[in-house]
């Protein structure tokens, strides 16, 4: 292959962000139908935040967050569970020459945003960011 799987500054490719946009979009409309069978996850709203693809465009990690949060990771076994239905679920809509393998897991940057917003609201922080 001629591209390169990485950018200069060492991030991922257009490429690579375009496949694993094309499959976000796919497994959300999944989710978002209901189309998999598992009690754990009937009537569950998730959130499919991001996905990365491996250059190589076998593998890849599905970030989601439920709606609730998933604080036992019953979710996130349900999906993890039913990776193969939602895979050829996905080959119906997306078109590759290998479908990647999907690997979920809970995206925890809603709750680094959550601490962060926190953190600027305190006294003390806001009383210094008015004072520069």
């Amino acid at each position: 292959m001629s591209r390169r799987d990485h950018t200069d500054k060492g991030g991922p490719s257009l490429r690579l962000l375009r496949v694993g946009e094309n499959v976000r979009h796919a497994i959300s409309a999944i989710l978002t139908r209901g189309d998999a069978q598992d009690p754990d996850l009937d009537g569950k709203s998730v959130t499919v935040s991001e996905v990365r693809i491996s250059p190589d465009l076998r593998n890849a990690t599905v970030f989601v967050m439920p709606l609730g949060g998933d604080p036992d990771g019953t979710i996130t076994k349900a999906l993890n569970k039913n990776s193969g239905f939602i895979r050829g679920e996905m080959s119906k809509v997306v078109h590759m020459k290998y479908m990647p393998r999907l690997s979920f897991k809970l995206d925890e940057s809603f709750d680094e945003a959550s601490h962060i917003d926190t953190l600027l609201k305190d006294p003390k922080v806001r009383r210094d960011l008015e004072s520069s």
